[in-house]
């Protein structure tokens, strides 16, 4: 029997991120034959953003290397002690928006999500211009990615609830919905 149930981790987080304001799309669990890899992902966006057009993505990586090694820690240490602490996972927010026709300048961009995010939740924001045909103009692709890690010392002892993290979330994606329409050209 595993130390720490992952599944009910994941089930909990969904939960919690409605208690948060999201709403879930679905969820989906890989993995890896070889190597036993699994990733849980799961699909959401604020729940007064139904329609779109933001999309936020969330991944839990398991490595079961990582999880092993906690297994034996905690096979090892006495009842009474607190679990080992710097084994963790990491977790990844995803947001994502459609082709955008007037797309935002990125620097800018980045350093007021940096207000958004704060420390809690550091946020990387790229951009991708395509061009269907090489006389068409670009069509640029915005993405805004956060990675943190979830301790396996606080999944045990049940106090990984990432309210904060969800609260910062949730900031974003209503930042990102809030100014879609003028990089959608729909103002």
């Amino acid at each position: 029997m595993a130390v720490i149930d992952v599944a009910g981790f994941v089930a909990d987080l969904k939960d919690h991120a409605v208690d948060h304001q999201f709403h879930v799309h679905d969820e989906r669990h890989f993995v890896e034959t070889y190597s036993l890899r699994q990733s849980w992902e799961v699909d959401l966006h604020p729940e007064d953003a139904c329609g779109g057009p933001l999309d936020l993505h969330l991944a839990l990586e398991v490595d079961p290397r990582v999880l092993l090694a906690f297994e034996d820690r905690m096979m090892a240490i006495d009842e009474t002690e607190d679990p080992p602490e710097g084994f963790a996972f990491p977790l990844v927010f995803n947001w994502s928006l459609p082709p955008l026709p007037k797309g935002p300048d990125l620097l800018v961009l980045a350093t007021d999500l940096a207000g958004v995010g704060g420390p809690d939740l550091p946020l990387e924001v790229s951009a991708i211009d395509s061009f269907a045909a090489v006389t068409d103009a670009p069509e640029r692709s915005l993405n805004v990615v956060s990675r943190i890690e979830v301790g396996l010392d606080k999944i045990f002892l049940g106090q990984e609830q990432l309210c904060d993290v969800l609260d910062r979330c949730h900031a974003v994606s209503t930042f990102l919905l809030d100014r879609a329409p003028a990089w959608l050209d729909e103002l």
